[in-house]
């Protein structure tokens, strides 16, 4: 029988790639989505994937969201924490609700889903998780104290909850994705962008498919002795 995925922010961006890509790899796959859905709709047409819309940053939201898809599809054994917002700003001008919103979105997403599934998958010992961090979690990045934060905090969930799920059956990966072509990128000045590319050794940017690739790769079944790892997919951008 597949395994089944759930992809937080999976509808749109790399998490539609990152679902399309575990569905071609033979899992049974849901996203999770808040905001468009328009996107949700022509996303579930185009692929078949079942959608749940609730907010990933709500833990009751969370806990309604889990209890619909196991009553519709199935226990959850792949979770892919990719649910994530921006609300870039110097710290001189940042608010504490944007902050906030940053924090309980993208790092405040993966303690819900993680302590909704966790329990279920010690019990069935087996379980992947991997979390979507950023290379500016490892690097900074100007204008993004609050996204640095959340993001290298989900570095730093992720090996100690992979200390927790080890002896259970349990791998908690990380994939840091560099700047990927996708909407939120695109959007940066003309200017700008050509100014990161040319800070990337391999010359473009990523697309969402050498993202998904990673977490195929790290959410198979034979993927047994890799934990508390974080995957750098950024074309040299950030190499430590």
């Amino acid at each position: 029988m597949a395994r089944m995925a759930l992809v937080t922010g999976g509808t749109r961006g790399i998490g539609s790639e990152i679902s399309r890509a575990l569905q071609k790899a033979g899992r049974t796959v849901v996203a999770s989505y808040l905001g468009n859905d328009q996107a949700a709709e022509q996303f579930l047409q185009e692929t078949g994937i079942r959608t749940y819309k609730f907010d990933a940053s709500k833990f009751d939201e969370c806990q309604e969201g889990v209890r619909k898809i196991k009553e519709e599809v199935g226990a959850i054994e792949i979770l892919v924490n990719n649910a994530g917002i921006t609300r870039d700003s110097t710290l001189q001008k940042m608010d504490r609700d944007m902050w906030d919103a940053v924090m309980d979105t993208n790092l405040g997403s993966c303690f819900n889903l993680c302590k909704l599934l966790f329990p279920e998958m010690r019990e069935k010992h087996f379980g992947r998780i991997v979390n979507i961090g950023s290379v500016n979690g490892q690097a900074g990045q100007y204008g993004q104290v609050n996204y640095a934060a959340a993001k290298s905090g989900i570095h730093g969930f992720t090996k100690a909850l992979a200390q927790e799920g080890a002896r259970f059956g349990i791998t908690v990966n990380a994939v840091a994705p560099g700047y990927v072509d996708t909407d939120m990128v695109r959007s940066v000045p003309p200017d700008v962008l050509q100014k990161i590319i040319a800070r990337i050794p391999v010359g473009r940017l990523g697309t969402p498919e050498d993202i998904a690739r990673g977490v195929v790769f790290l959410t198979a079944d034979e993927s047994t002795f890799i934990t508390g790892s974080t995957l750098s997919i950024n074309g040299g951008q950030h190499m430590y």
